[in-house]
């Protein structure tokens, strides 16, 4: 079968033939893969960024970010049946803390987990694939057309929620209030395809959502999510710095970005007991200067928290699924509007050294 991978730490992808997977075991699935994500982790791998072949190997299949159907199953699966859409989640635990035992990989303590198409696992642009039931979730039929959303809004899925519950421990108003999220002014740092699964969450809650970026107001993003009730906040005409000013401040601020700078700056706009969480990863190892006095009075005196979030768990995939069900009943047609680009896999590698202004989420096909 034909995969894509890279030699970690080159510049490059090619088309590979790889011995198709077989069920060996009782609890495995076996699933065609439809359609692969892509993202600037892939990006990054094809550039020589940071990647790990599996042991033994030079090559790394990539991709992380995957939609399929259920083709074979080991004897004892009952998850999913064959016919099922399914999505397999990215980590695998260490094996030996108690977050990676309990199914949280997502919060390993030894940093001994791998990845799937990133960190020391084959990953899933390719034609098919095996792994274990207890890495497998359902996408209901009606989602096939968007359940190649599922792995990023995992991410944001688990970003959130972990703010939210957070602020439920901390905050006494929170605390005794359903739905405290809702009617909040929340700020999402950065629009691309996880700031704006980042903004429908929150728009699902009932928040009052603000998106910053730095593109014409007219462009696809700004434009999708003005639809699902959102705000456009150009950082060009209004900077991160005098966002508070401007609209007030925030209780809740999601970071996408990945700018270092900018993720700084986005705490000016945080308000009294604000969650801060980050998710975006910046790239290189630029130095950065900032007034460290004035950020810990910050957060100190206005009771602030700032969390970094990575990766998720099966569970988020779930709540991804539910999630996307409701976007799609509110906004319909309009969500699948996220994807812009469908490539063939025989043109990854164009797909990967260009990106047209107004894409979104890209997709390479195999199904």
């Amino acid at each position: 079968m034909k995969a894509i991978a890279i030699v970690p730490g080159t510049a490059g992808s090619r088309i590979v033939e790889r011995p198709e997977p077989s069920i060996t075991a009782q609890d495995e699935v076996k699933v065609r893969v439809i359609r692969v994500g892509v993202c600037g982790t892939d990006r990054t791998e094809v550039s020589g960024g940071r990647a790990d072949a599996p042991d033994g190997q030079k090559e790394l299949v990539i991709g992380h970010e995957m939609f399929g159907q259920v083709v074979e199953l080991g004897a004892s699966v009952s998850r999913v049946k064959i016919g099922d859409f399914a999505v397999f989640t990215v980590r695998r635990g260490c094996g030996q803390c108690a977050p990676c035992l309990m199914g949280r990989s997502d919060m390993c303590q030894t940093g001994r987990y791998r990845e799937r198409g990133i960190h020391g696992l084959d990953g899933y642009q390719t034609e098919l694939v095996v792994d274990k039931e207890q890495y497998v979730v359902r996408v209901p039929a009606e989602l096939k057309d968007i359940g190649v959303l599922m792995e990023p809004l995992s991410i944001v899925e688990k970003a959130i929620d972990e703010a939210l519950r957070l602020q439920i421990v901390r905050s006494p108003e929170a605390a005794i209030t359903p739905d405290w999220i809702a009617g909040r002014r929340c700020l999402v740092a950065g629009l691309g395809p996880v700031g704006l699964l980042a903004s429908m969450v929150l728009r699902l809650r009932g928040a009052d959502v603000y998106g910053l970026d730095v593109v014409d107001a007219k462009s696809a993003r700004p434009k999708w999510l003005s639809v699902i009730g959102g705000s456009y906040v150009d950082g060009r005409e209004v900077p991160a710095d005098q966002v508070e000013k401007k609209f007030g401040p925030m209780d809740l601020i999601v970071d996408a970005s990945g700018i270092a700078e900018l993720e700084f700056n986005v705490l000016d706009a945080l308000g009294r007991n604000g969650m801060y969480v980050i998710t975006g990863i910046p790239s290189g190892d630029h130095p950065l200067q900032i007034d460290g006095p004035e950020l810990v009075r910050q957060l100190v005196l206005d009771n602030q928290v700032m969390v970094g979030s990575v990766n998720a768990a099966r569970g988020h995939f779930q709540m991804a699924v539910d999630d996307l069900s409701q976007a799609q009943l509110r906004w319909g047609a309009h969500v699948a509007g996220l994807i812009t680009n469908h490539y063939p896999y025989s043109k990854f590698s164009e797909l990967v050294n260009q990106h047209p202004p107004d894409a979104i989420k890209e997709v390479v096909e195999w199904g």
